[in-house]
């Protein structure tokens, strides 16, 4: 069963960093495109960064400039380095990604991690 797992969240003070991870268990599950969505309370999910297949990256506007989003190919993982954190950034952080599974092309969500920033 393939599983996407996440680490790195945690509680940190505002202008603190953090790295998430993303990582997929199993060895049948190859990552090709990756994002990195939040959601606070009460709020939408929303995209925070994105990898293609090309490593073309995009970022929201909210986060340019303080977050990176990066990837292992060989460990089929995924990060996130997040600087200058702001306590608007608290929110469950979610890896979701594309990839291939015995040739099948599939989509994963994580089972989130919370950040939570303090003022």
């Amino acid at each position: 069963q393939v599983q996407l797992v996440e680490s790195g969240g945690g509680l940190v003070q505002a202008g603190g960093s953090l790295r998430l991870s993303c990582a997929a268990s199993g060895s049948i599950f190859r990552i090709v495109a990756a994002g990195w969505y939040r959601q606070a309370p009460g709020k939408q999910r929303e995209l925070v960064a994105s990898i293609s297949t090309s490593d073309k990256i995009n970022y929201a506007d909210s986060v340019k400039g303080r977050f990176t989003i990066s990837r292992d190919n060989a460990k089929d993982t995924v990060y996130l380095q997040m600087n200058s954190l702001k306590p608007e950034d608290t929110a469950v952080y979610y890896c979701n990604a594309n990839g291939y599974v015995f040739g099948q092309f599939v989509n994963y969500w994580g089972q989130g991690t919370q950040v939570t920033v303090s003022s």
